[in-house]
């Protein structure tokens, strides 16, 4: 080997190790959330961290949230949750905090991109609460984020249309408990750990469905809707859709039924049936009719 190829070897490698010295010493913040931890300190453990033994969803499908649970909106008059349910739409419930770093944006924004495209009408056909669960902030950080989220939907930041709340911790644990969402504060962090998704509820205030993640196809969004609402909103079509889709757990989105599609095909076999009879004895008439003319 050269002097002058080696020579380049060694740079290589020298280039290649600022990169990755730069790579450590980048800030934590940037990593996608579940939570965020800093690097463990001292001998390694796999001992998961107390507070985040508690961070969990148990779905509580049925439950009823407490429609009595006093919040305050962003122009910091108390609110209550009763508020956003006229017995007639759904409500897509969101709780997260409005200090998060990623993950409750994420969130929101999720939400707000399948409110956009699912077809259905905020404020006509469902409602939607947003309700932080940090009982240090404010109704203004409340006002700046739902002013937002309206304007990425082109709507008018007034009247009652997707509230941005905040609560104290009693009445937040309350409305969290009712849907089974735990969440907890980390102390290594300095952010609050808690899993990602929305709660679909009745226009009564029973808890319908859970949606995970951070991105919520606007089929499985708009299917919750219809389906919290028992079809009193959505088209015909989306009635249709419900008998051939069913909400499936494992993968926790709506997925083909195939029984579904048996009794849909079969309803349909039945309707071009009654009609070729129908047509039948129609010509039968038409004929006779003829004759005895």
């Amino acid at each position: 080997m050269t002097t002058r190829r080696r020579a380049l070897r060694l740079a290589e490698r020298g280039v290649a190790a600022l990169a990755l010295a730069a790579s450590l010493a980048a800030p934590g913040r940037a990593r996608a959330q579940f939570w965020t931890r800093e690097a463990p300190q001292g001998t390694p453990t796999d001992q998961t961290p107390a507070a985040l033994e508690e961070v969990r969803i148990d779905e509580r499908l049925g439950n009823t949230v407490p429609l009595d649970t006093e919040l305050v909106d962003g122009s910091g008059r108390p609110w209550k949750l009763a508020q956003a349910f006229d017995g007639k739409r759904p409500v897509v419930l969101a709780l997260v905090y409005y200090d998060c770093p990623m993950l409750c944006g994420l969130i929101l924004s999720g939400a707000a991109k399948a409110m956009r495209e699912n077809g259905l009408e905020l404020g006509a056909d469902y409602q939607a609460v947003t309700v932080s669960f940090d009982p240090r902030e404010k109704p203004a950080q409340a006002a700046e984020r739902r002013r937002g989220y309206l304007q990425s939907l082109g709507k008018p930041d007034q009247g009652p249309l997707w509230p941005f709340t905040v609560a104290s911790e009693k009445e937040a644990r309350r409305l969290s408990d009712a849907v089974g969402f735990h969440y907890a504060w980390d102390e290594r962090s300095g952010e609050w750990a808690h899993m990602a998704a929305i709660f679909v509820l009745t226009p009564d205030g029973k808890v319908s469905r859970y949606l995970y993640g951070i991105e919520y196809p606007p089929k499985d969004f708009r299917l919750a809707v219809v389906e919290a609402a028992d079809g009193k909103v959505g088209t015909s079509f989306d009635r249709f859709l419900l008998t051939c889709y069913r909400y499936d757990p494992a993968s926790r989105k709506y997925e083909p039924y195939a029984w579904g599609f048996v009794r849909a095909g079969a309803g349909l076999v039945m309707v071009a049936l009654f009609g070729l009879i129908a047509g039948l004895v129609w010509r039968e008439r038409r004929q006779k009719a003829r004759q005895a003319a």
